[in-house]
């Protein structure tokens, strides 16, 4: 049993006293003593027992009252014999108004607090059977200023009396109900708010409103209005009168906060202060108790017939401690609004004879007591009750309860609850997961090597999901103390834990481990909110974390609180113990899960992780895992070792081949160029087109790559590769290295040399792109292209004559068109090219005038002056062309400067034969004068058009009028400028818009712009 007090006699009769204690009072260090004389005692009470020793120790028979020696408990001050001609029933005291209430032969009197002289007997009051005493602070409503108010509600027969208080002023006027029975018990609810308890029912009154609820509870508490509905006709078991057996008294007392307990007979209920039932279960009572009381955070019962007094739980219910107290027959709980004395320390029990003391002992005991008793739930329910400040660090007592909970249920096989219990105070992970045989927990189970063999042959040959997939011990693990082979088994043939209790297996084992998986992701859930992916922790995301989810993260780690610096590493440890046991949970109940979690980033083992999955053979996960973590290489390993096989495995079907290398080597960053080249090789010998995608992907990885180490790398392999690429990044991604442009140019002229083609279209397609890239690539350095090209090759002499064109060397290039090749379209057309080139970087045309296309007789001979000169001057030992020379000058004389052409026909050419090169300088003469004809007409229609709108306006209705707009200047009408009459001044009439500046005080200018049709001083123009 709990001992939460111990009982001590304070006051005892003596022999030769033939006195009877009929009522106590305690207010401060007094206690007033009522007898059946009407006599009144007052004691001081003194503590005897130190506190701290009492709260540190506990008795040896907390079952009876103690005695011990030393000083006296209370000491007699002051004995009035003449206090009451009768027994005082009842004592109460009104501590702002300074008086002490009483009840003596059905009368209350009103005494003195300090000379317990007699002031008043209330003579409404005569006839009285019990009353009851409130004081509560109210604030004023209109003032808002707090005072103490002070009710004294006495019970006569069926009437209700009520006086109050305000401070220590008595109020002129009382108010009276009237209720349906004899009031036989009176307990105040709240400040306005009384219980009353009659023959056969309770009612609540409000003493503001004057309003009564009946209270309806089960058997003998009440029934509806107007009934005496309770069990036995309103009688409990024993008010049967006939049998001379007196009716019990209905009891009430105040709970927590808001809430009241009605006891009559064995019939309870618990209320709110608006007499809701609270829907608890009643009290399981034998025998009705004489009285009820509430010690926080007890409830008491005072069983008269047994001499005993009972300590419960007033959430379960329970029975913690029964105290034996012969012939008690009274309880005396202090009211918190009149003294805070008993809130929790103690209470008064008395009967004929003697008043008991009872002393609380330290909480933290009392919960120690009950956690070593077994019974966790008393313990949590009474840490619930309460205060924090009470207690040494309250969270961290119920976490470990909840714990220590959560491991019974665990041992009970109610699994679920008990992992829910668990991820609700966030145990440590290490804590849970150690209750778990060693292919589950790894290392930290407490199992030894010869169990878990013994455990993992008997959940494999079950038959469960995935007992295939852990066949062997997780991670080797070194072996721990061993147990006999006697211990490892037991009788039945079932495993046994260290602690001599079975271990899981079978069934059991498969539902754990599934609950198991919800306690672990809670936990990976938490950790990685404040951890990234290489374990350091987010100092941002904790510094603006809720406390909650701070102590809820520090709890797993079994650290009261949380410091991103020193528990980084136990953080990191921790996480990684969660991720690897869900991972070896997912393999025993559901190894279809495993492949998602690692792609996601988590802190699993891989050492853990390699041997299970290679075990169970999913080497795909295996791969996942592997790039999740970053280890690269031993992904590349297995990649390549299931890829270059001949024939496809059963076990990884999908790792055959190139292409889940090809897709892995692509996700890789450019960072690990060597570790890509290393790995690409056998790729793109098995399959070029496809290894290929590894660079030339439409993705970052690939497109910042080190160019040069893959060109070195792909040259090493095959030269067709590094062409390919070369093409990639220069004609795609527009690379204008020049190193990368010369080696695509030796290739391509190194492939013509060769003249190793299957047929001429291939030749002639491939002699079409060496041009196509010679002609517009700009950032191959010619000079050395051109020592690659051979004079004598008929094959390069188009490329020659490319490159020299690169290097300015027009007229070289154009000897090998027109003597070597002897090609005139070629030449014309590269003398086009070479044309639009200079039209295109010649100086933009004159503003009154545009570039003519007939040159000056100062200008520069053109392209075509140099191709004609060719054809008319050949060097030797070649002989004129008359017809193409003739055909240029035809169709491009106009372009070329008219003396120098003239001076190079020679005299003997028949002047008949110039004559479409005299047509074509003429007509591009003519066609210069109509255009400037053309441009001087359209200027004069614009500048007509634009003089015609300034003189007479656009036409538009609310336009622009011009100067044919009309003003009219009435009287009213003021200047714009400095607003005074015009009279017969001389005005202006401002443009459509115009900018004016106005002088404001002399110092500053106040622009505004002023509209249409504003009128103004002609002086105030000038302004």
């Amino acid at each position: 049993m709990l001992s939460a007090f111990t009982a001590r006699p304070i006051v005892e009769l003596k022999q030769r006293d033939k006195s009877k204690i009929e009522s106590v009072l305690a207010y401060g260090d007094r206690l007033l003593v009522g007898l059946n004389t009407g006599s009144l005692r007052i004691y001081r009470v003194n503590d005897p027992i130190d506190e701290a020793s009492e709260r540190n120790g506990s008795p040896t028979d907390e079952d009876r009252p103690t005695s011990q020696s030393g000083p006296k408990p209370a000491d007699l001050m002051r004995e009035l014999e003449k206090f009451s001609k009768y027994k005082v029933e009842q004592l109460a005291v009104v501590k702002e108004a300074n008086i002490l209430v009483s009840l003596s032969n059905s009368q209350v009197h009103i005494h003195d607090l300090q000379s317990y002289e007699l002031q008043e007997t209330l003579t409404k009051a005569k006839g009285a059977s019990a009353f009851a005493v409130t004081s509560n602070v109210v604030k004023d409503e209109s003032t808002g200023v707090p005072s103490i108010v002070s009710r004294l509600a006495v019970a006569v027969k069926r009437r209700l009396i009520l006086w109050s208080w305000h401070d220590s002023e008595l109020a002129a006027e009382t108010s009276e109900i009237t209720l349906v029975n004899t009031i036989r018990a009176l307990n105040w609810a709240s400040g306005t708010r009384l219980i009353a308890g009659l023959n056969s029912s309770y009612v609540l009154v409000d003493v503001e409103t004057s309003a009564v609820t009946d209270i309806i509870g089960p058997g003998s508490i009440g029934g509806a209005p107007g009934q005496d509905g309770g069990r036995f006709s309103g009688a409990g078991v024993a008010s049967m009168g006939y049998l001379g057996m007196t009716s019990p008294p209905p009891l009430a007392t105040q709970l927590g906060e808001g809430e009241m307990l009605l006891a009559k007979d064995i019939n309870t209920l618990f209320i709110d202060t608006d007499a809701n039932s609270l829907g608890r279960r009643q009290i399981p009572w034998s025998v009705a108790p004489e009285a009820v009381g509430y010690s926080y955070p007890y409830l008491l019962a005072l069983q008269a017939t047994k001499g005993t007094l009972e300590v419960r739980n007033p959430e379960t219910l329970s029975l913690l401690q029964t105290i034996s107290l012969p012939s008690a027959h009274q309880l005396h709980v202090p009211q918190p609004t009149v003294s805070l004395a008993h809130a929790g320390k103690g209470f008064l029990v008395l009967s004929d004879r003697c008043i008991w003391r009872m002393k609380a002992l330290d909480y933290d005991a009392q919960i120690d007591a009950l956690v070593e008793q077994g019974r966790l739930d008393e313990a949590l329910s009474l840490l619930g009750m309460l205060e924090d400040a009470l207690l040494k660090d309250k969270q961290a007592r119920v976490r470990d309860i909840k714990i220590i909970k959560a491991q019974q249920l665990f041992d009970q096989r109610r699994y679920r609850d008990s992992i829910d219990l668990f991820t609700e105070v966030s145990a440590p992970p290490e804590r849970v997961i150690r209750m778990y045989p060693p292919f589950i927990a790894g290392v930290i189970s407490p199992l030894s090597l010869l169990h878990e063999g013994n455990l993992k042959k008997d959940h494999f040959e079950a038959g469960t999901d995935g007992a295939s997939d852990a066949r062997t011990s997780s991670e080797g693990t070194p072996p721990t103390k061993p147990l006999s082979e006697s211990n490892a088994k037991d009788p039945n043939g079932g495993s046994e834990r260290q602690d001599g209790e079975k271990s899981l297996e079978g069934k059991d084992l498969k539902i754990a481990t599934e609950e198991l998986r919800g306690f672990l992701v809670s936990a990976r859930t938490k950790f990685k909110k404040i951890l990234d992916t290489d374990g350091d922790v987010k100092v941002e995301v904790l510094d603006k974390m809720p406390q909650k989810e701070l102590r809820d993260i520090a709890s797993l780690i079994g650290r009261p609180t949380l410091d991103a610096s020193e528990d980084q590493e136990q953080l990191l440890q921790t996480a990684k113990l969660v991720d690897t046991t869900l991972f070896r949970a997912y393999m025993f109940v559901s190894p279809s899960f495993a492949g998602p979690l690692f792609r996601i980033d988590n802190f699993c083992d891989p050492d853990v992780v390699n041997e299970r999955l290679i075990e169970a053979h999913r080497y795909n996960d295996l791969v996942d895992f592997f790039y999740g973590k970053k280890l690269h290489c031993p992904a590349l390993e297995l990649l390549k070792k299931f890829g270059e096989a001949e024939e496809e495995s059963q076990d990884a079907p999908q790792l055959h081949g190139p292409q889940r290398t090809v897709a892995y080597l692509q996700n890789l960053p450019s960072e690990m160029i060597d570790l890509i080249l290393q790995f690409a090789e056998w790729p793109l010998r098995k399959d070029p087109d496809l290894g290929m995608e590894v660079f030339m992907a439409d993705s970052e990885n690939a497109e910042t790559l080190q160019r040069p180490k893959v060109l070195e790398f792909l040259q090493s392999i095959d030269e067709k590769l590094a062409r390919t690429y070369l093409e990639h990044i220069i004609q795609e991604l527009n690379d204008n290295t020049p190193d990368f442009h010369q080696r695509l140019v030796n290739i391509y002229i190194e492939r013509l040399k060769s003249g190793d083609f299957a047929s001429d279209d291939d030749q002639a397609a491939w002699k079409e792109k060496t041009l196509d890239f010679l002609k517009t690539s700009k950032n191959y350095p010619a000079y050395e292209a051109l020592h690659k090209l051979s004079k004598d090759d008929p094959n390069l002499l188009e490329a020659r004559a490319i490159v020299l064109s690169k290097m300015g060397q027009h007229r070289l290039a154009l000897n090998i068109y027109v003597f070597q090749l002897q090609d005139a379209d070629k030449a014309e057309e590269f003398c086009n090219q070479i044309y639009l080139t200079e039209t295109a970087n010649a100086p933009a045309p004159t503003p009154h005038g545009r570039a003519t296309d007939i040159d000056p007789s100062d200008a520069p001979p053109s392209i075509y002056h140099t191709l004609l000169s060719l054809y008319l001057s050949p060097p030797p030992p070649h002989k004129s062309q008359w017809g193409p020379a003739l055909n240029i000058l035809a169709k491009h004389g106009a372009r070329m400067p008219a003396a120098s052409t003239l001076n190079l026909i020679p005299e003997i050419l028949p002047i008949k034969e110039l004559e479409s090169y005299f047509q074509g300088r003429i007509r591009t003469a003519n066609t210069l004068v109509n255009e400037g004809r053309i441009v001087a007409g359209m200027r004069s229609a614009l500048a007509f058009s634009e003089e015609a709108k300034l003189r007479l306006g656009d036409g538009v209705r609310g336009g622009n009028d011009g100067r044919n707009r009309r003003i009219v200047i009435t009287e009213d009408r003021l200047c714009g400028v400095c607003y005074k009459r015009f009279g017969g001044s001389v005005i202006k009439v401002l443009p459509e818009y115009v900018q004016s500046f106005i002088p404001v005080k002399r110092k500053f200018l106040l622009t505004r712009r002023e509209h249409s049709n504003t009128v103004i001083h002609y002086g105030c123009s000038t302004r």
